[in-house]
């Protein structure tokens, strides 16, 4: 796999049937390792070692109904209340993050209401905040877990 422009975690990765797995922490698994499970496993790791984002609350590859069509979201990020925080759209390294890619996040997040969207291919990465208008505001960096800024 190829080195992302994302923090370096300590993670398994084994042999198994002729694939290449890695284990999930947060689902206790082994997961075929694709080049998009690849930056979302180093995602978690961002979010939960470098942000201290509680692994407790952040839910990976969760269903959702997307104009009657099942979708799954990459990450989700609940607050303490249960809401959801931040929906997180991971593409593979070779996939440009291009307005398609945030359209597709934002239907997503049409349904789940997160007031922060991010995207990242493992190289690049964005963090749009939305307000309760629906108007879109980029942000350098994640938010803080739990803080929903005003500004």
């Amino acid at each position: 796999m190829v080195n992302l422009n994302l923090p370096a975690y300590e993670y398994q990765l084994r042999e198994w049937e002729g694939l290449t797995q890695i284990f999930c922490g947060l689902r206790k698994k082994w997961l075929v390792l694709t080049p998009e499970e690849w930056v979302r496993q180093h995602f978690v790791a961002l979010l939960v070692g470098t942000y201290a984002y509680p692994k407790s609350l952040l839910k990976i590859e969760g269903g959702l109904s997307v104009y009657k069509t099942a979708k799954r979201s990459d990450l989700v990020m609940y607050d303490r209340d249960g809401l959801p925080f931040l929906l997180v759209e991971c593409k593979a390294p070779e996939v440009k993050i291009t307005t398609p890619v945030l359209e597709q996040a934002l239907r997503y997040n049409h349904v789940i209401k997160a007031p922060y969207v991010a995207l990242s291919n493992g190289m690049e990465h964005f963090v749009f905040q939305l307000d309760p208008a629906g108007k879109l505001s980029r942000l350098t960096d994640l938010p803080t877990f739990g803080k929903k800024d005003t500004d």
